[in-house]
């Protein structure tokens, strides 16, 4: 697992170099997704073992989920990125999960096409768009995306992210949009610590 969590985050640090990725979805975030991304594998796997065996894959999406950003490149060619950096030390067959996890998982996808079937990956896909909606907690991302990508001054750009917050983050909850007890759980004490 070390091997595979090493060659992910180089991949990031790549990734993150190719396209121009500020720091609001690169290196840092991608630790935090993973953090929280070990929390909720960790507390769903006693009464789901077979996550076991998709660990791999779940940790993987977890950390490279933004290196296929719309906002930074187009899709399909970070995708290929990812999966030229990873054939490596993963199979082509966790890649192609990887991808259906991590091409599906926004909040705007989901807001607009739900929750794709992925069989008996369905979990492993919540684990991973959970930890990252639980990294979007930190509103410190959204005025650093303001200020790196769209040029906004600090004071535009913390206006602007208060807005999102308002409108997005704090909803998460009621939109329903966390599915494992964990995540629930966090959730509120996030939000609570966010008002």
């Amino acid at each position: 697992m070390d091997q595979l969590i090493n060659a992910a985050f180089e991949c990031v640090i790549k990734i993150s170099a190719k396209y121009n990725i500020d720091e609001s979805h690169s290196l840092k975030h991608s630790m935090e997704v993973y953090k929280f991304a070990q929390e909720i594998y960790e507390s769903e796997v006693a009464m789901n073992p077979y996550l076991k065996g998709q660990s791999r894959v779940i940790f993987a999406a977890a950390i490279l989920h933004d290196m296929c950003d719309r906002k930074y490149m187009e899709e399909a060619k970070g995708v290929a990125d990812i999966k030229d950096n990873m054939s490596f030390v993963m199979t082509a067959e966790e890649l192609d999960i990887v991808e259906k996890i991590i091409t599906t998982m926004s909040y705007s996808k989901v807001k607009r096409y739900g929750y794709p079937e992925l069989g008996k990956y369905q979990l492993a896909y919540h684990i991973t768009r959970e930890a990252d909606l639980l990294a979007a907690y930190d509103i410190d991302r959204c005025i650093i995306f303001g200020m790196m990508v769209d040029g906004l001054v600090y004071n535009e750009a913390a206006t602007r992210a208060e807005t999102l917050f308002a409108e997005r983050v704090l909803k998460y909850i009621d939109d329903g949009l966390f599915v494992t007890a964990y995540s629930v759980h966090k959730s509120f004490e996030l939000h609570n610590k966010a008002l």
